[in-house]
């Protein structure tokens, strides 16, 4: 089957089982001249990087609810923002969420730019969001690359270099097969294939439309497929986090440097994290103690094991660093998904007493 014959056999697929997605203009709407939004397609992007679906649509409909346009989004409180943020992980994309925002409102006129090397060059975006933002938002004939087109890639053509060396064929192979018709269409439709049929196990061969020319199907090595150099040992670190509560409620808290894991985003005064057991660096003088256990978080990079001490602190305490918040102000969901499991871990042990 020729390219534009493969490209032609996805997109009729893909108008009768597209996915229902909060970000996504489907096609029949597509047909009756609806166009996606800019703002919410490029929202959608940087909140799946590294994230699945499942777990990012009730961040999209509450950011959108919130800042329904890219002004107003540029215009709330940095604060405001890394809490909504808060335990989707990879904050760093928050930071540059906020950043990109205001560079399109302040620069751009609150419109994005509408090609790859546009949007390029603003914060945040690399070449798989530029790619999908032109192809889905604008209709450019962008050539989209993540895990699940990587995986359609490597079947279809049966493509057993492993990754990450293979990405320049796949990356070339995905491009041959990006029609000038309907482009945003297409990268969708490839997405939406490896992530319901051309699954990572098990995938459903039977139901693919492309099953006749997927030549790892042929040779009976579609599961095996693509294949990975091996990775290497994560490494463990280690922390101390510091939980203490006045007399009054309030919670002693502080706000991490913008670099960094958890740039910018709330959490307890702890030490830093590193691999051997930190020396003790509390943020006051205070009777602190161990609740017993860890909290124990994984890193892109590295594992964590997270110690804890808790205290209870007079109501004329003063912190060597970090800042009270009042106990009605606090909400354990503003915090990082780390911080938020020092927080249970601390309140199952009662503590602080």
């Amino acid at each position: 089957m020729q390219p534009t014959d493969l490209s032609r056999t996805l997109l009729d697929w893909y108008d009768h089982h597209a996915r229902d997605l909060p970000w996504r203009v489907g096609p029949d709407s597509l047909r009756h001249g609806v166009r996606p939004d800019p703002y919410r397609v490029w929202l959608s992007e940087i909140m799946l990087q590294q994230t699945t679906v499942a777990a990012v649509r009730a961040y999209f409909l509450d950011f959108t609810r919130r800042w329904p346009a890219v002004g107003r989004l540029a215009a709330a409180q940095d604060a405001e923002v890394m809490a909504a943020w808060a335990g989707l992980g990879y904050y760093a994309r928050a930071r540059n969420l906020l950043k990109c925002a205001r560079v399109v409102a302040e620069q751009h006129g609150g419109v994005f730019p509408d090609t790859e090397a546009g949007l390029l060059a603003l914060p945040g975006i690399g070449p798989y969001t530029a790619a999908a933002i032109a192809a889905i938002a604008f209709d450019r004939p962008a050539t989209v690359m993540d895990g699940n087109v990587e995986r359609v890639m490597a079947r279809l053509f049966a493509v057993e270099t492993p990754l990450p060396a293979a990405k320049p064929e796949l990356k070339a192979r995905a491009g041959a097969l990006t029609p000038g018709q309907r482009p945003g269409c297409h990268a969708q439709a490839v997405m939406d294939l490896g992530a319901t049929i051309c699954t990572p196990k098990s995938p459903a061969c039977g139901i693919c439309p492309l099953r006749t020319s997927c030549q790892a199907r042929v040779r009976g090595i579609a599961a095996d497929l693509p294949r990975k150099s091996p990775k290497k040992a994560k490494p463990i670190r280690y922390g101390i986090a510091y939980l203490a509560q006045r007399a009054d409620g309030a919670w002693l808290l502080e706000t991490r440097t913008e670099k960094g894991l958890l740039g910018g985003m709330l959490g307890w005064p702890g030490s830093d994290w590193t691999e051997e057991e930190p020396a003790p660096v509390p943020p006051i003088a205070a009777d602190w103690r161990d609740p017993g256990g860890e909290v124990r978080h994984t890193f892109t990079h590295f594992h964590l094991r997270l110690s804890l001490r808790v205290a209870r602190l007079p109501l004329d305490a003063v912190p060597d660093r970090g800042v009270f918040r009042a106990k009605a102000d606090f909400r354990p969901s503003d915090l990082p998904t780390v911080m938020r499991k020092a927080y249970d871990l601390a309140w199952k042990t009662g503590a602080p007493d």
